[in-house]
């Protein structure tokens, strides 16, 4: 199990492999599949549902301060690495340490795979092939135990709302968090800044998947 009380390990073992996600046969630490930009598998878990009084909704979660790339940021719902010889399922350990709900029998949805390359911060290159799941999940945010190692905070944002401030046409967007350890769920106000920048507008396409899936769509990718 991966210890609870640091947001990353760096001698964790990562397989490298090349840009078309294809084995090379080696294995190498964290630290440094990171340090030398080596290609790697990740895992995306989005989580959106539906709530009488909030409406559709996606949820995101705000990263630890202390992550190794991109702390405190907004991101995916539950987001991972695949250890070196890790299944998908033995990967979704990453729910239960980040969100704290069981993930056996989750029906994770396929949107499909991201390629990703973060160069933006000192002494980090990051290549990464995200694996990207949706989960349709209605809990309220009370019911999740997010880990205070990996995470400042799990929100939710209603679709409506976050669809058009994604799409740029607002500065800020309303939702909800809940912080670890907390009992309840307080407002909070996002803007552009605090989600990873992404060129091909990753959240805008996962939110719209997230509300097209909700209505009953068959196909759904991003």
């Amino acid at each position: 199990m991966t210890n609870a009380t640091v947001p990353q390990d760096p001698a964790e073992p990562f397989d490298v492999l090349t840009a078309d996600g294809r084995p090379t046969g080696r294995v190498k630490p964290r630290a440094a599949i990171h340090r030398d930009g080596d290609w790697h598998r990740a895992l995306h878990i989005w989580i959106a549902g539906k709530d009488p009084a909030f409406g559709a909704f996606l949820l995101l979660q705000r990263r630890s301060s202390r992550k190794d790339t991109w702390p405190g940021r907004l991101d995916t719902t539950v987001g991972g690495h695949f250890r070196a010889g890790e299944t998908l399922a033995e990967t979704l350990r990453e729910v239960e340490e980040e969100i704290g709900i069981a993930p056996a029998g989750l029906a994770l949805r396929p949107l499909g795979t991201r390629v990703q390359v973060n160069e933006a911060e000192p002494g980090v290159i990051d290549r990464e092939l995200q694996e990207v799941y949706l989960l349709r999940d209605d809990r309220p945010l009370t019911a999740y135990r997010p880990n205070r190692a990996e995470l400042s905070a799990l929100a939710r944002f209603p679709l409506e709302t976050l669809i058009p401030f994604l799409a740029g046409d607002a500065s800020e967007v309303d939702g909800e968090a809940i912080a670890p350890g907390a009992n309840e769920a307080a407002p909070i106000v996002a803007r552009p800044d605090e989600f990873i920048p992404a060129i091909d507008r990753y959240y805008l396409r996962v939110a719209i998947a997230a509300q097209n899936a909700l209505r009953g769509d068959r196909y759904v990718a991003i």
